[in-house]
């Protein structure tokens, strides 16, 4: 069994076909997913999702994008949808240097904010990190807890300093990608305790579907890559990185 720890079922690419999607990662052995908000409405997407399917569980955030369109009440919506159950986390949240489609001090004030809101719950965060690494990293220092740097793309220097706060390390599809010598790196030496495995579907669609909507069910390629180069199995890793999950989210062995 693997778990998908990061994708966004709600997107409009999978609204004529989710059943099938969902229905294709089970079939892949793909048996837990996490849905991701990204703004309010698809956070409210995300538990509605949740809710809807067995072995789906959701986190429901303002992503660095929609910063700047969150809303004076947002944190208000995001405390109550976060008492939903199958709410396992707050995210996604974090900042975006390279787009910058929020400016940059209001991404930083609701990236804080939704930061401490998620300490003051309980709840782990899933971080977005492109282009602002040292931001990112000193807005962690001041509220610790646990975290995860999704998709992540840097290099090791940088994942040791996210590792140090105690953050997992979540691997995408674009380990797969020919150019990517420094995630490959990461990949290998992450501690197996902190080793998380994502889609990030409907985006980055691992090789050999590259190019294609991404979905749940390719989750095993990029799987098979990270046990290569962990020099390991594919049931070995898949086994590894499910434990991993049910512990960061904080769900029960059996109840994903």
């Amino acid at each position: 069994m693997l778990v998908d720890t990061h994708c966004h079922l709600d997107d409009a690419s999978f609204a004529g076909d989710l059943d099938e999607v969902i229905s294709r990662a089970r079939q892949a052995g793909v048996a837990g997913l996490v849905t991701i908000g990204s703004d309010m409405a698809s956070s409210r997407k995300a538990v509605e999702i949740a809710e809807a399917y067995p072995g789906i569980r959701a986190a429901v955030g303002v992503h660095p994008h929609d910063a700047a369109r969150a809303g004076k009440d947002y944190l208000d919506e995001l405390r109550t949808l976060a008492a939903h159950p199958k709410i396992v986390a707050i995210g996604e949240i974090g900042l975006d240097y390279h787009y910058d489609h929020s400016p940059r001090d209001i991404q930083r004030e609701v990236f804080r904010a939704q930061l401490l809101l998620a300490r003051e719950l309980g709840l782990p965060v899933v971080v977005h990190c492109r282009e602002a690494e040292e931001d990112t990293l000193a807005i962690l220092k001041e509220a610790p807890g646990p975290g995860v740097m999704h998709c992540f793309t840097g290099n090791w220097i940088w994942a040791e300093a996210f590792l140090g706060l105690g953050c997992y390390i979540s691997i995408s599809g674009v380990v797969t990608f020919a150019k990517s010598a420094d995630l490959k790196d990461v990949a290998r030496r992450v501690p197996a305790e902190r080793l998380l495995l994502e889609t990030d579907a409907p985006y980055l669609a691992p090789v050999p579907r590259r190019g294609r909507r991404n979905e749940p069910a390719f989750l095993p390629y990029t799987a098979a890559v990270v046990a290569e180069l962990r020099r390991t199995t594919a049931e070995k890793l898949a086994a590894l990185t499910t434990a991993n999950a049910l512990r960061f989210f904080g769900i029960k062995e059996g109840e994903m």
